[in-house]
């Protein structure tokens, strides 16, 4: 009886399949095609991304994608204020434009809690965050006050946010004021005014919270901090920024690595 020969080509592809179910592991199944395409590549395997999305499709591996949900919004009245951003999310350096957003987390125990989000446009780094039982303004100055003290940006640095009344508050803007920078809204009803925090959002919910369930606050808490400090900022790779951490673009920007 004769043996079926195993082509090159099998043998590569078996390499390759090896190899990309541990990355897709390692990113506990958060990475699709283009970042393990990237990856592989780096590593010196030569792969076009269409063999490797063929690959995936074939061992059956696909990122984690679970479909977003959003509670009922706020009815409150909104009044229109200045958007300077327009839009315009290009940035030269590392704090010239940070953008704000909150975002609605629930656990078993103590119902919905709240994450307030603070994103540096340039390394698409979460510098400051907050995360509370309550919708407060508190929570985002809490958030600000964090990426502000770690990050001691100049003056004249442009904050963005929706017109939460959290944002609008007379407590929120003294703080800005204080600052020295200057605050931008989103128009209402527009959320692609504030499409880079509203992505990362999107992103959280779809790589974490989406498929755990957290008992209570704490517990959520502390998986929040693993997923933003431990996985987010330093470990998840992003297409936007040539593929680095947004800690290592940082990193680079202000001289600390070669």
């Amino acid at each position: 009886m004769k043996h079926k020969t195993v082509s090159n080509r099998d043998k590569e592809n078996k390499v390759i399949t090896n190899r990309f179910k541990d990355i897709h592991l390692e990113s506990k199944e958060r990475y699709g095609a283009p970042k393990i395409h990237h990856i592989l590549c780096k590593e010196g395997y030569h792969v076009s991304i269409k063999r490797v999305q063929r690959l995936m499709k074939k061992a059956n591996h696909r990122s984690i994608i679970t479909k977003k949900f959003r509670p009922t919004p706020s009815k409150e009245a909104v009044v229109e204020r200045d958007n300077l951003l327009k839009r315009d999310f290009t940035t030269t350096t590392i704090n010239e434009k940070w953008v704000g957003d909150i975002t609605y987390i629930h656990t078993v125990r103590d119902g919905w809690c709240y994450l307030a989000s603070v994103m540096d446009l340039h390394s698409k780094k979460i510098i400051g965050y907050s995360f509370s039982r309550t919708m407060t303004t508190e929570l985002v100055s809490k958030a600000l006050r964090n990426a502000y003290h770690i990050q001691k940006p100049k003056e004249g640095l442009v904050f963005h946010s929706d017109l939460r009344s959290q944002y609008t508050s007379d407590d929120f803007q003294r703080e800005i004021k204080e600052y020295k920078m200057v605050q931008s809204f989103s128009h209402k009803g527009s959320p692609y005014d504030n499409a880079c925090i509203e992505s990362f959002h999107a992103i959280l919910k779809k790589e974490e919270v989406n498929h755990v369930k957290y008992i209570d606050f704490n517990s959520a808490k502390l998986e929040l901090f693993k997923y933003i400090e431990g996985w987010y900022n330093r470990k998840r790779i992003h297409g936007s920024i040539a593929y680095l951490t947004p800690q290592k673009l940082e990193e680079q920007i202000s001289g600390n690595v070669a």
